[in-house]
């Protein structure tokens, strides 16, 4: 990688960078991330921006923007480093049980319907698709409903495909090891079924049982992608606290996408912040954030 020369700072060993963002830089970053991964970066995004991709340029050496914007799309960059630049520029913010009357409605309602239907022609898995997934705990705790459903008497069969942009998070969903604090959502009695609390050196940091980890599949997906690059249709699709970092036109095709993907009579959960209003769309309105393919 070429760099130009420009004055550079090191403390303890670490280089400073000794520039800051231009609004042309800006821009075509911006222009860069849209395309690629379809979020949109208003101009006031522009400090965070400029906090995030710094990071980046300590990492592969280079002292500038401008210089670190030409690795990043030149063949060595898309092959190397893009990725990394996404990870770092994507915003990961989740929670076990969080909207939690989703999960109850899962419960009592949809998972219900589900197994009667299925149960009325030849009985096929459960197939749930967490899209957006962060650093796992939204598919963990469809994991956990799903056990639990199953243990009331419901004997079927699941599987949890989790997905995210950012290969990072989803290094830290597959382990499976969350700070005592983060589990506070989580009630008590599955705790104690579902997590394993550390001791000695991990103490203070609580695992994912294996029986849960061996349920859940972790990917790599861009929802830009023109295809998904999954093979069976899902009954349902978790994609909550995604679509607001878009733009209407991304909004509406990735939920295209969505309804494509969905069996018939499948569901979408979105979040309690977004809405389909003004989009067109063939689903059905069964509550609050929560849609059925006709």
């Amino acid at each position: 990688m070429e760099v130009s020369l420009q004055r550079l700072a090191t403390i303890n060993g670490v280089m400073e960078i000794d520039c800051h963002l231009s609004d042309q830089d800006f821009l075509k970053f911006s222009r860069l991330i849209y395309d690629v991964a379809g979020i949109k970066l208003e101009p006031v995004k522009k400090t965070m921006l400029d906090s995030r991709l710094r990071r980046r340029l300590r990492a592969v050496d280079c002292p500038s923007f401008t210089e670190y914007f030409k690795y990043v799309v030149s063949p060595e960059g898309q092959e190397r480093e893009l990725v990394l630049m996404l990870d770092a520029v994507s915003t990961n913010k989740t929670d076990f049980f969080r909207e939690s009357k989703h999960f109850d409605l899962l419960t009592n309602r949809v998972l219900p319907e589900l197994v009667k239907r299925k149960r009325a022609g030849i009985f096929q898995q459960v197939r749930v698709w967490s899209a957006g997934c962060s650093t796992g705990e939204e598919p963990y705790t469809l994991a956990m409903v799903m056990d639990e459903f199953c243990a009331t008497g419901n004997n079927i069969d699941y599987s949890i495909l989790a997905t995210d942009l950012s290969t990072d998070v989803l290094a830290k969903a597959r382990l499976a090891i969350y700070e005592d604090y983060k589990i506070e959502p989580v009630p008590t009695t599955y705790r104690y079924k579902y997590l394993w609390r550390g001791e000695g050196s991990r103490r203070g940091f609580h695992r994912v049982a294996p029986r849960l980890r061996r349920k859940v599949n972790f990917q790599r997906l861009n929802f830009m992608d023109e295809q998904f690059a999954i093979d069976n249709p899902m009954d349902i699709i978790f994609c909550r606290n995604v679509i607001i970092y878009f733009d209407r036109q991304t909004q509406i095709e990735l939920f295209r996408k969505f309804y494509r993907q969905l069996a018939p009579g499948g569901y979408l959960f979105i979040g309690h912040s977004e809405s389909l209003q003004g989009i067109e769309t063939k689903m059905r309105r069964m509550a609050p954030t929560v849609f059925q393919k006709k």
